[in-house]
């Protein structure tokens, strides 16, 4: 696929928001060297699909899925993350991809399953810089115009719509009942930086259609599902995981349904 046929894609679209979103968040000093650990990502992304569509025989060239998935790591990993750790953890996230699969799609959204990876090996920090969490409050329109757009183009505006109000009515109903831990509390979920986080995650990896469902009353489900089990982590457990394995768990139950279905239609073929 061309430059010019990729950036009229779904796909391509997301890949511009994303790199314009890198270099807004870049905008603050401290942050210049997340340009440089984006470039890192992308390079180890790239160099990954590479090999495996050379073993795969795959003639296309250009990983666009590869930098997607780089670029969103690399916003969400702490600036200050080691460059090793940013290729471990683009490594894991692409093999995933191409490991931990149903048939050709993956299974887990790659992204997530590398940060959380990367959380739990490496103990990373992650400050979701690339959300515009450290820049002044009102970019965060920036980030929710173009989100909003995608979410619309791939066809899953449903599914973010109901993660983002389970996730906040939830979070809303634990802060008036003083529900949860007596730090990283539920309040805070709803202040900066965790708002932004929550966003990024709905419009940027909750849209990824090979790990989530297709029509739109499985896609509330699973929006709900995923902002419910987000919300029972923070509750007990606080920090910024909650997200990537409120997303993966998700993921899990749609792969698992998913091959429910197509158990449950093969004998019914085979019955016929």
């Amino acid at each position: 696929m061309n430059l010019d046929k990729l950036m009229k894609t779904p796909k391509g679209y997301l890949l511009a928001i994303l790199i314009g979103l890198t270099l807004v968040a870049s905008l603050r000093p401290q942050d210049h060297i997340g340009l440089l650990n984006a470039g890192i990502a992308v390079i180890t992304a790239l160099a990954i699909d590479g090999i495996v569509a050379k073993l795969y025989k795959n003639k296309k060239k250009f990983s666009d899925g590869g930098m997607i998935t780089a670029l969103i790591i690399a916003n969400v990993l702490s600036n200050t993350t080691p460059w090793y750790i940013i290729v471990a953890t683009t490594a894991v996230a692409l093999l995933s991809k191409h490991i931990i699969k149903s048939g050709r799609k993956p299974i887990f959204n790659p992204a997530a399953f590398g940060l959380l990876f990367a959380i739990y090996i490496f103990s990373t920090g992650q400050s979701w810089w690339g959300s515009l969490a450290l820049l002044p409050t009102w970019l965060i329109l920036i980030m929710i115009v173009p989100g909003i757009f995608i979410s619309i183009k791939v066809n899953k505006f449903p599914q973010v719509a109901s993660f983002l109000g389970m996730y906040f009515v939830l979070m809303l109903i634990m802060a008036v009942f003083h529900l949860g831990l007596p730090y990283d509390t539920p309040a805070d979920a709803l202040r900066i930086p965790f708002v932004n986080s929550a966003i990024y995650l709905a419009f940027f990896m909750l849209t990824d259609p090979p790990t989530t469902p297709s029509t739109y009353p499985k896609q509330i489900v699973f929006g709900s599902l995923v902002a419910i089990v987000g919300s029972i982590i923070f509750a007990n457990y606080g920090g910024l995981a909650y997200l990537l394995i409120g997303l993966l768990a998700g993921n899990l139950v749609n792969f698992t349904f998913m091959r429910a279905r197509q158990k449950k239609m093969s004998e019914v073929v085979i019955e016929h």
